[in-house]
């Protein structure tokens, strides 16, 4: 069990930095697709979808760091 909650961890982990480096900020991959201005805009279409699941993701990889300390503490 501890190993596929690792295996997970890290798999959210590539998927996190991917959600955050595709974010417009005006560096990172944001501005390789036309990001960059720094003028702040409302989130629309996929950059919310982005945003959104970026929070998700974060709040998941925090809550499988948890489980896998509290699984490698009974172990």
């Amino acid at each position: 069990m501890l190993k596929i909650i690792t295996i997970a961890q890290l798999v959210v982990a590539v998927l996190l930095m991917g959600g955050i480096l595709l974010q417009q900020s005006g560096a990172g991959l944001g501005s390789a697709f036309g990001g960059g201005d720094s003028v702040y805009l409302t989130k629309r279409g996929a950059e919310k979808t982005i945003f959104t699941l970026t929070i998700i993701l974060a709040f998941l990889f925090l809550a499988l760091g948890v489980a896998n300390l509290l699984l490698a503490k009974n172990a």
